[in-house]
This record gives C-alpha cells, structure tokens and sequence, in this order.
C-alpha cells in the first residue's frame, strides 16, 4: 500500500493493536531532559552536604597519612572511606535519575509494559530494512537534531567559559572559598541554560514524535473498510448466519404445527395456526405464521396431522400483521377468533 494514499486516522482497534506490539508513542528527547534536569537538581541541592563530606574525606586522607600506622592498613581504611562516601554522594543522584527516567517513559507510554520488542525479528537485521531506515525523513530529522544539540551546547560551554576566563583574573585577589562559590554560581547558570536550550529541543522533538507516530499509525479507506468487516463480519458470511438462523426459526415453528388447534388462512397467501388451552392460556397463542409458500407449508403440516384449516381472509390477514410467534393475539381480535374456535371446538366435542 502507497504511503500516499493512507490518508484516515487510526482506529481505536488499530492503536490497540499497536500498542500490544509495543509500538507506542515515546519521545526519547524528553526522557534524556527530564533525567539531566533531575540530576543538575540533585545535585545543586546536595552540593553542599557532598562538598562538606569530600572535604572531609580529604582531611580524613591527609591524617592517615601522617599516622605511624601500617601502610596496608591505612590504604584499606581510605578505601572503605571512599566507598562511603561515594555511596552516599552518588547513590541520591543515581535514584532520582533513575526513577525520573521511568516515571517520564511511562507517563508517555501510558504504563505499557510488553515483551513484543524483545523478540528477535529478522526484519531488523535486514540490510534492505537497514538502509530505508538509514535514509528516511526519521533518521535525516535525528541526524538534524543532534547536530543542532552539539552546537547549541558547544555555543553555551563557549560562552560561559569565554566570560568565566575574562574574570579568572580576579581570582588572584580573592580568597579561596570565594572563588569556588563563584566558580560553583558560573557553573550553575552555565547549567541551567543548558537545561532551558535542552528543554526547548525536548518540547519540539515531542511535538514531532507524536506528529510522526500519528503519521506511521494512518490508514488508508481500503484498510478501515477491512478492519470494520473483522469487526462486523464479511456481509456475505453474515448474510449466511442470518439465512441458518432463518431456516431454523422456520423448523422450530413447524415443529409447533402439529399442537395447534386450528390454522386460519386465506386461499393461497397467509396461514396463522393458534393454539388454546384454556386451562393454561389466557389467550389464543401463535405457533406458527407464514406468508405465501411458507404459509402453504404451514397448511400442508397441519393437514398431515389432523389439524384443522378455516379459511378466513380478513380474520388471516389480520393475524399475520399484528401478532408474534409464541406471543398472546392482541385484544381486538378476541372476538373474531373466538368466534372459529367455538366452531372448531364444537366439532371435536371440545369445550372452551
């Protein structure tokens, strides 16, 4: 199918159908921003208890050194040291990243959770497959992209580090801890224009994303008409269940035929057979109704099986328009078929 002539939207059946295969939409940019903005976060945030332990640390170092103690010794305390410290430096930071990276999959992904891209398909390995992708309008856009992000941060690193060295002289008249609040502030504006270029490149990638994954979901009419028969039914083979079902209905009306107490018909078109059983029925019942040749079968059964057959066309006529199988006449033809089953009852010695 031409990618031009998948014009239609996707169907609710086809985005589910999708999403059980793991295609489903996810903007890679703003997992990779929201997990960088999470860790310049936690960092600023902790920058002063981790400053505070390295120091510390280094304190910590420089006394063991000095101690008469044995040099193995000494090492292994450091390295337990170290190792702690790096737990509780780099394990916060690690957390949050990590679970904001998943909180921002799932909310765009909408919890799914499937094994489908993990098995193998040859498809991906296929050198044909391999170079569509390679020159598709995705890759020349990914391409784009990340050339625009490494510029975008080589220009803001440039920038502030231009500005930070042109004021690195006055270093020279300032004393230590202010130097490295300063140098830490630079860093942390140079940090946070980085975040907002970032921020700007996620928001225009997640509008594209979606625009591509509604693109690669699109159907044609042709599709949409297939899917609506899956759905539905082919209208032949639905026209086929409803005949069966029809010619059942018929044999179980017939078989009712047989119980009924009279069969009023006109000559040739309708035929009703009514049943009565005044210890059971309120009112007459209908077995079974039918028009033209299937009111001759009607006849013919009830003939077969002693039933008897009055001919009554407006009393007929009438019956096969208002009432329903197994379903009581309607009121205003009590009398009139009241009026036959007196005559058939007072032929077969029978009493109302």
């Amino acid at each position: 199918m031409a990618e031009g002539s998948k014009t239609e939207k996707a169907t609710p059946k086809k985005r589910r159908d999708e999403r059980k295969k793991g295609n489903t939409f996810l903007s890679q940019d703003a997992v990779a921003v929201a997990t960088l903005t999470a860790a310049i976060c936690t960092l600023f945030l902790l920058a002063r208890a981790m400053t505070a332990q390295m120091g510390e640390f280094v304190a910590y170092c420089l006394a063991a050194c000095g101690s008469p103690a044995g040099g193995t010794e000494v090492l292994r305390e450091i390295a337990q040291q170290a190792s702690w410290i790096l737990a509780k430096t780099v394990l916060p930071m690690t957390l949050v990243t990590g679970f904001c990276a998943v909180a921002v999959t799932l909310a765009q992904t909408k919890f799914l959770v499937s094994g489908e891209l993990l098995r193998p398909k040859f498809s991906r390995i296929s050198p044909k497959q391999g170079i569509k992708r390679l020159f598709s309008l995705k890759s020349v856009i990914d391409a784009l992209k990340g050339i625009v992000k490494i510029t975008l941060l080589l220009v803001i690193v440039y920038l502030s580090l231009k500005s930070q060295f042109l004021e690195s002289a006055k270093y020279l008249y300032t004393d230590i801890e202010a130097a490295c609040r300063h140098l830490f502030e630079s860093g942390k504006s140079m940090a946070v224009s980085i975040i907002i270029a970032f921020v700007v490149i996620a928001a225009l990638d997640f509008l594209y994303q979606w625009w591509e994954y509604e693109r690669q979901l699109r159907m044609s009419k042709q599709e949409i008409k297939e899917e609506y028969k899956q759905i539905e039914g082919d209208p032949q083979i639905k026209g086929k269940i409803k005949e069966n079902q029809r010619k059942m209905a018929q044999r179980r009306m017939m078989q009712q035929v047989p119980h009924a107490d009279v069969v009023i018909r006109n000559p040739t078109h309708f035929a009703v057979a009514l049943r009565y059983q005044p210890e059971k029925d309120s009112a007459p019942i209908v077995l079974a109704k039918g028009q033209d040749e299937l009111a001759a079968r009607i006849v013919r059964i009830a003939q077969e099986h002693q039933v008897e057959v009055v001919e009554n066309v407006p009393l007929a006529r009438a019956l096969y328009a208002q009432t329903e199988l197994n379903q009581e006449i309607p009121p205003e033809l009590y009398g009139a078929v009241a009026e036959v089953l007196v005559y058939i009852f007072k032929l077969t010695k029978r009493t109302l």
